[in-house]
């Protein structure tokens, strides 16, 4: 879209309240955020110059949604819903999100988890219109003119993946700019960052994926991935051009493999306001989710032991958060790390055999615990029985994990265990969608991640939330853009986790659910980004917000009315022909 055609107007908040458009005729209705489709009224038909070029008939958003939601019904399989949405997003952005917001719990599973991982498959073959921008060595160069031709859009936040760690599907290439763009769907209908506020961005490094390269179709960058210090180099000049475009926008990164996302991330923290999702996020919504059984359980966190299965970016970023949950309840790191068990591909995570960074401080020594020199380290029900094990969470599927005899082991060491399957490979097994049901019935606190294909069975079963991360990133950004924070402090996640969980009514507890419905986005949101906000200002890391009047040491009702205020709502805008 050419910045030529419009430009926005913003209130003393800093939303939009109206665009100034320049073009007119077939090129206003080109551009998504313009279009209003039927919705034109006659008086915008005449002064765009749309006479003649739309039927007589003036529909209103409310009537759109109506026909556009038999559209979507009448679609065959989630695939081609998805295709239907997102090429109405890129028609009439406005009408998408009303649509998605209208029923919010559904759209969610087409344009983001399960569906997307289907996207990102097939990207070239189903490529139709581009969406953001994909960065690769031809480019990189000139990042920083590249994004200076997006600043017309007030970038708030970016999404920024480069493809290797795409959803649980690993190194899916060029297409993984599909989970970008579900992610920042995302951030529009919890946090309400208008979408032309939001950037996909593909840091397009090549690919390992042999069917890509033999793929004559393959879009990306047909070569093999850069490593070391010329990948390193090629992240080092995005992140520069990035910060000196857009110094205020909030680079979130998606779907690192694990060894790059956790140094990525802390390197470039001081540099950019940024933080991953996969390691921060995931860990947060997994916390929010345990505090939530511990006040059915009525118990305390540091009363239990954790078994977490993978040492990916998910897994080890919810032992880090609940190191952090724990160190806020008295323990000091060393007496934490001990209460949280790891097992990755190798089986339990010892110190007698050589671990990644990341994963060393969970690491155990049979000093401590005598028992793992004789316990096969895949033996799961052996390691429950041994190490007191209360919690089960798996971010990586695997049938030996979350099975009958792992959960009859776990209920020998408390009535109401905890099990939470948040992985999110679309191809992962589906044993636990079709056990879980039995276990819940039998007093099991249960939250599964996103959506696998049964998850219908789920729907109607006893106290079982969704563990979806959606339910943290939104708030926690819009907290960090309220405030103006310029950075990404840890204890952001912290108490995003508590906020959550402070949203389950008492009902909702006693029927054993541990998270807020997806449904409820924008009220968790708007809680989390509260708390975010407050803290940032708390911890003095705010600036002067460009937003509004609101200064440090203002009360914490005018944050909140400043939240209110610069959340974007998928309804037309006045629209002022130039």
């Amino acid at each position: 879209m050419s910045a030529n055609l419009y430009r926005f107007k913003y209130d003393e908040y800093g939303n939009t309240k109206e665009i100034i458009v320049y073009a007119s005729g077939a090129p206003a209705r080109s551009c998504s955020y313009i279009n209003k489709g039927t919705a034109f009224s006659l008086e915008e038909r005449s002064s765009l110059n749309l006479d003649a070029m739309l039927p007589p008939g003036v529909r209103n958003l409310d009537d759109q949604l109506e026909t556009t939601r038999v559209k979507v019904q009448e679609k065959v399989g989630d695939i081609e819903k998805y295709i239907f949405i997102r090429a109405l997003f890129n028609r009439n952005a406005t009408l998408a999100h009303a649509l998605i917001k209208s029923d919010i719990d559904t759209y969610a599973k087409i344009i983001y988890t399960p569906t997307v991982g289907y996207a990102v498959q097939r990207y070239s073959s189903m490529f139709r219109q581009a969406n953001g921008l994909h960065f690769y060595p031809g480019n990189i160069d000139r990042a920083e003119d590249i994004l200076r031709r997006f600043a017309h859009r007030d970038i708030r936040v970016a999404v920024v993946t480069d493809n290797h760690g795409i959803l649980g599907l690993g190194d899916q290439g060029a297409g993984g700019i599909a989970a970008c763009l579900g992610k920042l769907m995302l951030y529009t209908q919890g946090a309400g960052i208008a979408p032309w506020h939001c950037l996909p961005i593909s840091l397009d490094v090549g690919t390992d994926n042999e069917k890509l390269l033999a793929d004559k179709q393959y879009l990306g960058w047909p070569q093999r991935r850069l490593k070391g210090e010329e990948y390193l180099s090629f992240i080092g000049r995005f992140v520069r051009a990035f910060r000196n475009v857009f110094p205020n926008a909030l680079c979130q990164w998606e779907d690192f493999s694990p060894k790059i996302a956790f140094s990525i991330n802390d390197a470039f923290c001081d540099e950019l306001i940024s933080f991953n999702d996969d390691i921060q996020g995931t860990g947060a919504v997994a916390a929010a989710a345990l505090l939530s059984a511990m006040k059915i359980k009525e118990e305390s966190l540091i009363d239990q032991r954790f078994l977490i299965h993978g040492a990916g970016c998910g897994g080890i970023g919810i032992a880090e958060q609940l190191t952090r949950n724990l160190k806020d309840r008295g323990l000091s790191e060393e007496e934490a790390c001990q209460r949280i068990f790891i097992v990755d591909s190798g089986g339990l995570i010892t110190r007698h055999k050589e671990n990644d960074f990341h994963k060393k401080k969970f690491a155990k020594d049979k000093g401590l615990h005598p028992w793992i020199a004789d316990l096969d380290p895949v033996d799961i029900p052996g390691i429950i029985r041994e190490a007191g094990i209360t919690v089960l969470i798996g971010t990586t599927g695997q049938d030996y994990f979350f099975n009958d005899d792992t959960v009859a082991e776990i209920k020998k060491n408390t009535d109401r265990p905890v099990i939470l399957p948040l992985f999110h490979h679309v191809l992962a097994p589906e044993l636990f969608c079709q056990n879980i049901g039995k276990w819940s019935e039998k007093g099991i606190l249960i939250a599964t991640g996103n959506p696998c294909s049964t998850s219908e069975m789920l729907e109607s079963a006893y106290g079982i939330s969704q563990c979806n991360n959606a339910l943290i990133f939104p708030g926690v950004v819009l907290g960090i853009l309220a405030s103006g924070a310029n950075e990404v402090l840890p204890e952001f996640f912290t108490v995003a986790a508590e906020q959550a969980s402070a949203l389950l009514s008492p009902e909702q507890l006693e029927e054993g659910n541990l998270m807020p419905p997806l449904r409820d986005i924008r009220a968790v949101a708007k809680k989390i980004a509260l708390a975010v906000a407050m803290c940032a200002v708390e911890k003095g890391i705010n600036r002067p917000c460009v937003y509004s009047d609101f200064q440090p040491g203002d009360d914490q009702a005018r944050m909140a009315r400043l939240i209110d205020k610069i959340r974007w709502k998928p309804e037309y805008l006045s629209l002022v022909p130039m």
